[in-house]
């Protein structure tokens, strides 16, 4: 799970819409101007702007020049105080605003005083005079709100005007209906020729329906009728499935049309897998920290290094610890920003690295991908290269001999405050601090520095010793200080990645040092873990806070002698059973089902996840159930869904494309890019944490808690424990041509 954003600048986001063009909103009886003056009558009081940039009267607009050289939209200003806020109400935000072509104003609503919280924003881009209009919903009462327009963040001076500003209350709030598009809902990427090939059609009808298989002519190659499924929990739809699995020639532009309806463009193909398995891990190399992104390699992603001590920035070359936690400085740069916040969690890269290095274990074909990172053309197979970057910092999180808690290792480095969006790395200027150690820190490092340990001893034997080494140091700190726990307040600036429970990171870690080691100690401790004979396969497979199943896999899957292995290999395979149970009582063909139907945070990377532990069952048995599994889950996250698009960026013919981060930003600054193409977006979230969602998806059933939106950090921030679920499934699905 990715950062639980508190921020000053973002965390009681509320909603924001364009009004709908053409439609008026009915008129409320109590509707009250908010701001004074929003018209410039001959003055501008009471607006104020920031010191040296001094408001001007021109053909009754309020103008002003914008210096150049600031860092952040904050750093210059205008804006009103004292503007009265009552939760719950709807708000029309409304302005005329021109400036230079090209620059951005940030609008907030927010709070006028510490911590200058901010209810919603938008940042249109400006050109000649124009009229905006949004709506949003208040998220608390206060008598000190603010309108302000945020100017800063250009290195060049500019022009800025401003007029009929208004902030109208008891506007009745908008509803949002999200645009589904066709009522046929296909992966909109590729079915693998020899694969199953399913698709849903949302319809009234309760009886079955013709359907046609159309190529890119429109000719009509393979036709039969649907089966109705009834209403699918997930979605409050009722559907039916269409199976055209028998037609098997590859081909580009396939649709399927039903009941006066025809879908979105799909492939029928390998290459699409082969090309998102790349994507998925070049991901990586623009979430570095510590390193400038070389434009020439990203063409549109290129940016300096951030956090190497140069200003604005307080850097990572030199961390201190909270207040209280320590007293020595650590040199933590390296790593990559965990998601879409400049923070660095070793929880989370722990999870991550192990996906990643067992993704490097279990196919052969990722050793030759070429990544087109830096280290490209070295000897090292470029998905090892990259996952060095995060495994040398982890190692650098580890406490120093002498020290108290030496061979702990620190829970996470992040800033002291939330920072706002966009903001690029180099330009953070908030102070970094280490957080505690934790022992489910610690027992993440133990074990992917042995699976390291294992993996890099042919490509770089040096670095695999000094890996097994912090390995083993790291699993003996956690033994004497087995309850040292991430406390859930650690929440500012940064995730708190809170977890109580640690049997499972205990089982994950000796798991990893006796698959590498083949020690008795190791296979002692592993066979005494009450995890070892339970059934660890719920609802999702395993993520940051759940390890016990990254051990169990390895064990039944990396060659070792551990006593009892038929026993650990029939446990994957029947927790593979329970999901494949799952997936066939589901009308969108998901192997996921959580209790009550509430999807959890990340939920699409959760089911990736638990199609890996189908994939082990077809490594373990070859039976082709599970495979099939795999290539049927894989269609929700590429488009056979609810809310028919994908949740991967630059893939299908509607996909996500504004995930929350601050350097991904296009949404927010178009100088910024959107998140490149193999980035996946979190998913569906029934707990809709951040405003923005909560005041467009409040009610939603499970798949439809999901908004495209920078601002819904709950549904849509990327992370790189998510991608490395894609990486993983699509390089399977790859694997399968």
């Amino acid at each position: 799970m990715p950062v639980w954003e508190r921020s000053r600048k973002i965390s009681v986001l509320a909603a924001a819409s364009l009004l709908t063009l053409g439609v008026a909103a009915p008129a409320s009886a109590d509707e009250v101007e908010q701001v004074k003056n929003g018209g410039f009558d001959g003055t501008t009081d009471p607006f104020w702007s920031t010191t040296g940039m001094p408001m001007t009267l021109t053909d009754g607009q309020a103008c002003v020049d914008v210096p150049g050289g600031t860092a952040n939209r904050w750093d210059v200003a205008i804006g009103q105080n004292d503007v009265p806020l009552v939760a719950g109400q709807s708000y029309r935000f409304s302005f005329d605003a021109s400036g230079d072509a090209g620059h951005v104003v940030r609008a907030i609503t927010g709070l006028a005083v510490a911590p200058y919280d901010t209810y919603f924003e938008q940042s249109p881009v400006l050109g000649d005079l124009t009229h905006y209009s949004y709506t949003f919903t208040a998220s608390t009462d206060t008598a000190q709100g603010q309108v302000a327009f945020q100017l800063g963040g250009s290195p060049d001076p500019w022009h800025f005007c401003l007029d009929n500003v208004s902030l109208v209350g008891g506007v009745p709030p908008e509803v949002y209906v999200p645009d589904t598009g066709p009522r046929v809902r296909v992966n909109q990427v590729a079915y693998l020729p020899n694969g199953p090939k399913t698709a849903t059609v949302v319809t009234t009808a309760t009886t079955a329906l013709p359907w046609t298989l159309n190529d890119r002519t429109g000719k009509i190659v393979a036709r039969g009728s649907s089966v109705p499924r009834g209403v699918d929990v997930s979605s409050g739809q009722n559907v039916q499935t269409i199976d055209f699995g028998r037609y098997a020639k590859a081909g580009t532009g396939f649709t399927i049309t039903a009941d006066g309806e025809t879908s979105r463009p799909f492939d029928i193909g390998a290459d699409a897998y082969r090309a998102l398995r790349a994507d998925a891990l070049k991901f990586y190399y623009t979430q570095r920290s510590g390193i400038a992104i070389d434009g020439a390699l990203r063409p549109g992603y290129a940016r300096a290094a951030g956090h190497v001590d140069v200003a604005p920035n307080q850097g990572d070359g030199n961390v201190p610890c909270q207040a209280g936690v320590c007293d020595y400085r650590l040199d933590v740069r390296g790593g990559w920003y965990d998601a879409g916040d400049h923070g660095k969690y070793v929880v989370n890269g722990g999870i991550t690295t192990w996906e990643l290095l067992n993704e490097y274990e279990r196919s052969h074909a990722v050793r030759k991908v070429s990544l087109t990172i830096p280290e490209s053309g070295d000897k090292t197979p470029d998905i090892l290269d990259e996952v060095r970057w995060e495994l040398e910092f982890l190692l650098k999180m580890q406490v120093p001999a002498g020290e108290t808690y030496a061979g702990m290792v620190h829970h996470k480095i992040h800033d002291q405050a939330w920072t706002g969006l966009p903001l690029l790395p180099d330009q953070d200027p908030q102070p970094r601090e280490l957080h505690p150690v934790s022992t489910a820190a610690t027992l993440n490092l133990a074990a992917v520095a042995a699976q390291a340990a294992r993996i890099y001893r042919a490509y770089d034997p040096a670095f695999a010793k000094r890996a097994l080494a912090a390995a083993r140091t790291a699993y003996a700190a956690a033994k004497a200080n087995p309850a040292l726990y991430a406390p859930e307040s650690d929440g500012v600036g940064g995730g708190a990645y809170n977890d109580s429970t640690v049997t499972d990171e205990f089982y994950w870690a000796a798991a990893e040092l006796y698959i590498t080691t083949g020690e008795k100690q190791f296979a002692s401790d592993v066979l005494a873990s009450p995890l070892h004979t339970a059934d660890i396969f719920g609802a999702g497979a395993f993520d940051w806070a759940a390890t016990a199943a990254a051990g169990r896999l390895d064990l039944a899957l990396i060659p070792n002698r551990l006593p009892g292995l038929a026993a650990v290999r029939k446990s994957v395979v029947a927790g593979a059973d329970k999901y494949l149970a799952v997936q066939k009582a589901q009308a969108y063909g998901i192997p996921y089902a959580p209790a009550n139907n509430m999807y959890d945070w990340g939920s699409n990377s959760i089911v990736l996840n638990n199609m890996v532990v189908l994939a082990g069952a077809y490594t373990l048995t070859g039976a082709r159930q599970y495979r099939d599994g795999v290539l049927t889950g894989v269609d929700y996250v590429l488009g056979r869904n609810a809310l028919n698009q994908s949740y991967v960026t630059g893939y299908g013919e509607v996909s996500s494309q504004n995930e929350h981060s601050r350097w991904y930003a296009h949404e927010l600054d178009p100088a910024l890019p959107h998140p490149p193409n193999g980035t996946l977006a979190g998913g569906a979230n029934s707990s809709i944490q951040d405003p923005y969602a909560q005041s467009k998806l409040t009610g939603c059933v499970a798949q439809f808690c999901y908004i495209d939106d920078i601002q819904s950090w709950s549904t849509n921030e990327e992370a790189i424990n998510w991608n490395s679920a894609l990486a993983w499934v699509s390089s399977f699905v790859a694997d399968q041509a």
